[in-house]
């Protein structure tokens, strides 16, 4: 999830970051396992602090103080094998991003940003010139010394799958094995990290919590995690929009039904699940959003009474129907969580409510005398790109502290 018009290309992304690159050509290095990393480009100082006070506010429309970029950051695109485990563990080929300053060390912090919904399959980590959430991470982080790295998630970059929106289990498996190829090509390099700290807005917040629920039940120690404007509930989030509608809910909202119905139904296996859920009328434009084929956005109706069928808005209805059990298994945060965790919500989000964005704190709160590992964090009266823009600059001093 994550604020923009409905399913518009985000042209603006690779007009946001104006500042050329350094072109090198280097030839893909090989690691164990599958694992193959390749060098995108070299991002200067100038232009990394070039993002963060020139592209950043026009992208969210703030103004926020970051810290100044102090090392050139080196950007690697890494291609891994993974698997996907609602369809019997089927094999596949992921990309995601390493971002390495370009400053002598030999042990880095570790940051895994987990990214937003994006209506572009070029619009990821493993593309940083078209995300300019990734560009804003690489500067704040990986031009302050750290380590960043971002999975692309199934169905998106170089991946020939269809998207896996919101498919938790596949969401878990992309960024967990994204985090091992990333320590593999760093082990090519001579280098490794010494702490890990994860990070995610908007959809990549709930992959974030879900990542974090895979790490600590394999046994992966993290040093911290954050999130901005977490769907942690994925039930609880769309029941809203359509049962307890808020004044300032976001028109795009119709694009998280959509993408989700679809990926639903290609993922776990259901075949019929997003004809179930939309009007007639609108099924094939709603399929060729997903598929991302040519089509009008306007074409998409706004007004979620024209685009869901009627029997959707009876909460009961909705719990029972295939689609919704599937959407009530969509959850971060019902375990018991042991790495202290900050998640920031804005409260005028007009995608996360302010219940859902202190919906994982208020669960931990609740066991007992209370699991204080978590804490929900206001960003004031911040829309939902506010919330991300606002979010970070605390998030980097969090981590600071830690390292």
């Amino acid at each position: 999830m994550r604020s923009t018009n409905l399913f518009s290309a985000m042209a603006l992304c690779g007009a946001l970051l104006t500042s050329p690159a350094f072109a090198q050509d280097r030839a893909p290095v090989n690691v164990a396992s599958g694992v193959r990393y390749e060098f995108i480009a070299r991002w200067d100082v100038a232009r990394l602090d070039a993002i963060l006070t020139q592209d950043m506010p026009k992208f969210s429309g703030l103004n926020i103080s970051y810290t100044p970029a102090r090392n050139a950051v080196n950007l690697y695109r890494v291609t891994y094998n993974s698997v996907v485990p609602e369809r019997g563990n089927k094999p596949i080929v992921a990309t995601g991003l390493l971002a390495l300053p370009d400053a002598p060390a030999a042990q880095l912090p570790l940051v895994s940003y987990q990214h937003g919904t994006v209506y572009g399959k070029d619009e990821v980590p493993s593309n940083p010139e078209k995300s300019p959430e990734t560009a804003v991470m690489i500067a704040q982080f990986a031009g302050q010394g750290y380590a960043l790295i971002g999975a692309d998630y199934f169905g998106m970059g170089a991946s020939t799958e269809p998207e896996g929106y919101m498919v938790k289990g596949s969401h878990q498996q992309a960024t967990y094995d994204m985090l091992l190829a990333a320590r593999a090509a760093m082990g090519q390099m001579k280098l490794q990290d010494n702490k890990l700290f994860l990070s995610g807005w908007s959809q990549g917040g709930f992959v974030t919590m879900a990542f974090l629920e895979k790490l600590e039940k394999s046994g992966v120690p993290v040093d911290g995690a954050v999130t901005a404007s977490a769907p942690v509930d994925v039930f609880a989030a769309l029941s809203g929009f359509i049962n307890f509608p808020r004044k300032n809910d976001a028109a795009w909202t119709n694009s998280l039904f959509v993408l989700s119905a679809f990926a639903f139904e290609n993922y776990y296996g259901v075949p019929g699940l997003a004809r179930a859920l939309f009007a007639p009328e609108y099924y094939d434009i709603a399929r060729k959003a997903y598929m991302r084929e040519p089509l009008n956005p306007a074409d998409i109706p706004t007004d979620l009474r024209k685009l869901l069928q009627a029997d959707y808005f009876d909460p009961n209805y909705f719990a029972a129907s295939a689609y919704g059990r599937l959407v009530a298994d969509a959850h971060a945060y019902r375990w018991v969580i042991a790495t202290p965790t900050r998640n920031y919500f804005g409260e005028t989000d007009e995608a996360i409510s302010v219940g859902i964005g202190q919906l994982a704190a208020t669960y931990q709160h609740a066991i007992g005398a209370g699991n204080t590992k978590v804490q929900a964090v206001s960003t004031g009266p911040t829309s939902h790109r506010g919330t991300f823009a606002t979010a970070i600059p605390e998030w980097k001093k969090w981590f600071d502290g830690m390292r």
